[in-house]
Formats: structure tokens, sequence, C-alpha cells
């Protein structure tokens, strides 16, 4: 049985709370209408760009409260929020599998309203690779503090709260690759090899960046412990 509406009471000029808070008119009313459309599929491409501005949105507050726990000396309250920012990271990875469905033909015609825009220029991503510098700064000067490295922290206790955060960072970098992967390969699914982006940038060379690290003294760790590992290890015996 479907119920009527209660009287809306939040303030503002939509007929429910819901629209109100949500803000769905004005929402729905950033994309593109079909009047200006060259394809149909200019809604798709411009949903999942539009929507994951509003998840890196979303990862950068959660990636600057973590910042301001592990200023505060909270390295467990930080864990959970990076936690979630990878979280966000995935979906968005995720939904960015659809745009495997654009034809190639289709976004040709789409490409020529894109104008110079690329990627490269988005906000969220921009504010999410400052995020990523800050607390990797922040969680160095908290070992410092604390008088111990990295490698001490990885040879400790899996259940420390210093280790649990080192492992969520972890994680977070490795979604940011995942990304990258991801949308590699739905560009050259798309626009094909040997061909440059809307900014003139190489389709080819977006690989390059799958590798950066954000983190790279949690990554130079690992490294440190497996080769003091191997020296220690007795000649012709197996490492693993």
């Amino acid at each position: 049985m479907v119920t009527s509406s209660l009287p809306a009471v939040l303030p503002g000029r939509d007929a429910t709370d819901y629209a109100r808070y949500m803000r769905t008119d004005e929402l729905l009313r950033l994309q593109r209408e079909p009047g200006q459309w060259v394809h149909p599929d200019e809604l798709l491409f411009q949903i999942v760009h539009q929507s994951t501005e509003l998840w890196l949105k979303l990862t950068r507050s959660h990636l600057c409260r973590a910042l301001a726990h592990l200023g505060a000396g909270q390295p467990g309250a930080a864990e959970l929020l990076v936690d979630r920012a990878a979280e966000a990271l995935r979906l968005i990875t995720e939904h960015l599998r659809i745009l495997r469905s654009l034809p190639p033909a289709h976004f040709a015609v789409i490409r020529g309203v894109l104008g110079s825009g690329s990627g490269f220029e988005s906000p969220g991503w921009r504010l999410l690779r400052s995020a990523t510098t800050e607390l990797d700064i922040a969680y160095s000067r908290l070992l410092s503090s604390l008088r111990v490295t990295v490698v001490d922290v990885y040879r400790g206790q899996p259940s420390d709260p210093l280790y649990r955060l080192a492992e969520a960072l972890v994680e977070l970098d490795e979604r940011i690759a995942l990304w990258r992967t991801e949308h590699y390969s739905v560009a050259t699914r798309v626009i094909g090899h040997e061909v440059r982006g809307t900014r003139g940038t190489p389709v080819d060379s977006l690989p390059a960046l799958i590798s950066h690290r954000r983190f790279p003294t949690l990554w130079e760790a690992r490294t440190a412990i497996t080769r003091a590992g191997s020296a220690s290890l007795c000649p012709g015996e197996d490492p693993r």
C-alpha cells in the first residue's frame, strides 16, 4: 500500500522534505538536457563522472577527518575513516566499468563536445592527491614522535593501531592503483591505443601512473623486511 507524502516541514520550495534535503531538483538539472545531446550516451558519460566527483568529495572529507585524528595521536579513529575512503574508491572503480558498454563510434561523437576537458583536471582527484600527501607526512610525524620506524611497526603485532592504520593506508593506495588500472582499460577499450586524449595526453602514458605510490615508505618497509629476512637465511634455504 502506497501512503501519501506528509507535508514538507524543511525550508525550501520542493514538494517533499526528501527533495528539499537531497536537493533532487537541483541535482537532476546538472546533466545536459536531451535537446543538448550530440548522442544519448552523453547522459551515461556525464553521470558516471559527476557521481565520481561526489564520491571523491566524500573521500576527501573522510581523509581530512583522518588527518585530524592523526594530529591528535588517534590512529585507531583515523583507520576507520581511511577504510571508508578506500571503500568509496572501490565503488568508484566498479561503476567505471559501465563505460565499457560505450561503443567507440558513440564516444567519438561525444568527444567533440568535451573541448579540452580531461579527467586530469578532476578537482576530486586533485584534492585526493593532496590529502594522501598530507596523510603520508602526518603518519611519518606520528611515528617520529613515538621514536619508531615503519619497519618497527611492521615487525610488531598486526593488532597494533599503528600497524592497522598502515595497512589501511596501503589499502587506500591499492584502491587508487586499481582505479587507474580500470581507467586505462576502459579508455583503451573505448578509444583504442596510440591515440591522444582530449587534453592531448597519449592514452598509452596512463600505465606509468599505475605503479606510482602515495605512501612510498609503507611499501619500502616491506622491501627492507624481505631483504633483511633473505640475508639471514642460510645458503640454499628457501625464503618462502
